[in-house]
């Protein structure tokens, strides 16, 4: 027997913002929403979600784990662009400036990268 990604679980202090955040960059929806879980999804049978729970503490350090995003046909500057008026910001996580990627941190502060357009998962 396998098992299959549900969700990715996101710790956040203000979770309708967060979940507002990320459905807008992701042009996704909020699926369900109480004061202790916000889901937001592609929609309600799509087979990965993100799920913001409450976290009283603020981010301090990078995180472990982020999640790399392809941008869509406009390209990745666009994108960029687009995230940031969103209320997402850049930050240096120790990039040389020659990364295919671009790191910005959502509101919250928790990193992720706008990569170049790709359509494998491997390099």
């Amino acid at each position: 027997m396998t098992v299959s990604l549900h969700h990715i679980v996101i710790d956040a202090r203000d979770l309708s913002a967060q979940a507002r955040f990320w459905a807008q960059v992701l042009n996704w929806k909020i699926l369900s929403a109480s004061e202790r879980e916000v889901v937001v999804g592609a929609d309600e049978t799509a087979s990965v979600g993100i799920c913001f729970m409450p976290a009283t503490d603020q981010k301090v350090v990078k995180n472990r784990l982020h999640l790399d995003l392809t941008p869509g046909p406009d390209g990745r500057d666009a994108e960029v662009e687009r995230i940031l008026a969103l209320g997402a910001r850049r930050v240096d996580i120790g990039q040389s400036g020659t990364e295919s990627w671009t790191v910005l941190a959502d509101p919250e502060g928790n990193e992720f990268c706008i990569l170049r357009p790709k359509k494998t998962l491997i390099a």
